[in-house]
């Protein structure tokens, strides 16, 4: 009998080893090793959740028609780019929309049998294709983190259901040349598909976007549980090409993907909101810069990232293993090896700054270097 599919164990899992260590430091462990939001969403939102009355009706798949306007004003507002209705859908979070997007694709074109990721990148990417059954074939990145295009063997380019970018990049931070993705999409007829779930705690210069660049043959994909510290709602949406989006919106109502009702209305009130990211934009930059402090009080060189809430930091000797367990046995803090993003980032580990200043201060208290 042929084996089937077995998955993988989930990277964070291997940090539980790690919990014990850190939890054994009077005032527990402070844990950075996810994107998880600390902070509270802002009391409109939670109103709105509260007294939508959009319980009892089965909501629109595609997004009610609110839902997408509050998306499409954020985009306009905040990005500078204009989508039509039919250029833009609702998706539960972002990351079964990840992990999904390679099998929809493939059921498109059955011909392709590959996706193209950032070689240092979130994780869900290279899964994805694992769960399609397609080959995940890691793009080169630059010493700046940007996708090295060039580097794509033009056999892996003439199977690809997608090219996937990330801008500002998790783990790094850094910023990718989305324009030249787009090019490089349209002139290989493979949909660019850019996550940019981290474009508001963009750090050098204004946030972009790929739409920026037109919407043939693009996907922009956005969510609130970053900007808002919404990621237990699970709420966002995908923007761009036409085509593409009436393709994966009507494959999605017939696979009854759907953003509850109340979590819609909570949604408008956030993407109406810009108040609320202005504090967690400061709170974040105030944090990372706290971070590194600690860090460099221990040798460790933590560049401030280019956007995104993460540190991303080699460490001294190559271990980084050590360090994720210097860090919990001397600090109390629970960070991620920088292989979970791939063998490329053997070398390194991620801080997610998601904790209050009192709670970074309390590692670096402990570490004895504030």
């Amino acid at each position: 009998m042929t084996a089937g599919f077995t998955p993988p164990p989930y990277p964070y899992d291997r940090l539980d080893a790690f919990k014990s260590i850190a939890s054994a430091h009077e005032g527990g462990m402070v844990d950075l090793s996810i994107g998880d939001p600390f902070d509270p969403p802002p009391a409109v939102v939670i109103e709105a959740l509260a007294s939508s009355a959009s319980e009892r009706s089965y909501p629109a798949s595609i997004g009610f028609p609110a839902y997408r306007e509050a998306a499409m004003g954020w985009m306009e507002r905040e990005l500078g780019v204009s989508v039509g209705a039919k250029e833009i859908a609702a998706c539960i979070g972002t990351k079964e929309f990840v992990a999904g997007l390679p099998h929809w694709l493939r059921l498109r074109t059955p011909d392709r049998d590959t996706v193209l990721y950032p070689a240092i990148s979130y994780p869900s990417y290279a899964m994805g294709a694992e769960l399609a059954g397609a080959r995940a074939v890691p793009v080169p990145v630059t010493a700046d983190g940007r996708s090295d295009l060039d580097a794509i063997d033009p056999a892996d380019a003439a199977r690809a259901l997608c090219l996937w970018v990330n801008s500002p990049g998790n783990p790094t931070g850094h910023l990718d040349d989305l324009e030249a993705a787009a090019n490089w999409g349209r002139a290989h007829n493979v949909p660019v598909i850019s996550d940019e779930c981290y474009v508001e705690f963009t750090w050098d210069g204004p946030g972009r976007t790929i739409l920026e660049h037109g919407l043939d043959g693009v996907l922009a994909v956005h969510s609130l549980s970053k900007r808002s510290n919404l990621a237990g709602v699970r709420a966002g949406f995908y923007a761009g090409d036409g085509d593409l989006v009436h393709y994966l919106s009507e494959l999605r109502k017939h696979a009854g993907f759907m953003v509850p009702g109340p979590v819609q209305a909570a949604a408008v009130a956030a993407w109406n909101d810009q108040a609320h990211v202005d504090v967690q934009r400061r709170v974040y930059l105030e944090r990372l810069e706290l971070f590194r402090t600690v860090l460099a009080g221990i040798g460790v060189d933590a560049p401030m990232p280019g956007g995104a809430f993460y540190l991303w930091a080699a460490a001294p000797d190559g271990d980084s293993w050590a360090l994720v367990e210097r860090l919990a046995a001397e600090g109390g803090a629970l960070v991620s090896a920088g292989e979970f993003y791939g063998p490329e980032g053997s070398d390194f580990i991620r801080v997610a700054v998601v904790q209050s200043v009192e709670r970074l201060g309390l590692v670096g208290r402990r570490l004895g270097v504030l």
